[in-house]
């Protein structure tokens, strides 16, 4: 299938979606949006930027411009661009052109989460790296060595089971989609 088509098909889906957003409880959903963005902020992430995560993930569609974003959580659009570079950075959303627009839309993935923690492997193999140059600087024998070699090997057992529960979850999740397609939905 080429390109346009399928962007096509895409837009129509996404405008389709949006108007089943259109019938929900607002309040509700909002009071969802905040409740799940104040949990993301006590994991670490920027307000802003949880707030705007939460608000996509919390569209049908999964896409919104800028200025529904805003919309939606009663921001400035300087708050919504903040939020979204950060996002963009991590992976998060992806930015999309509406063709023969110069809107941009952000999109939200299914698989954000499987992505995000497909990612710590590689922050976990620079941090296994650095804690052996430690233990070696420190000396394994010294209490300071021995506290950081501990520490290594548990990321060493944390990335090895990570790649283990990562593969299980996209049999799983694959089981899940097919189960749907079966069934329709």
């Amino acid at each position: 299938m080429s390109e346009q088509p399928q962007q096509s098909a895409d837009r129509s889906a996404d405008v389709r979606q949006d108007s089943a957003d259109a019938t929900r409880d607002a309040e509700a959903v909002s009071q969802f949006v905040e409740r799940f963005a104040s949990q993301l902020v006590d994991a670490g992430m920027q307000r802003m930027s949880a707030r705007v995560f939460a608000c996509l993930l919390a569209s049908d569609s999964g896409v919104l411009t800028s200025a529904e974003l805003g919309e939606r959580l009663q921001v400035s659009p300087a708050a919504v661009s903040g939020a979204i570079r950060y996002l963009s950075q991590v992976d998060m959303v992806s930015r999309e052109r509406e063709p023969g627009s110069r809107r941009d839309r952000y999109r939200v993935h299914s698989d954000q989460w499987y992505e995000a923690l497909a990612r710590r492997d590689n922050v976990l193999t620079r941090w296994e790296g650095t804690l052996r140059d430690g233990v070696e600087s420190l000396g394994e024998d010294s209490p300071a060595g021995r506290r950081i070699g501990e520490t290594l090997v548990f990321f060493e057992f944390l990335q090895k089971e990570l790649t283990g529960l990562l593969q299980r979850w996209r049999e799983h999740r694959d089981q899940i989609r097919a189960d749907l397609e079966d069934t329709g939905r």
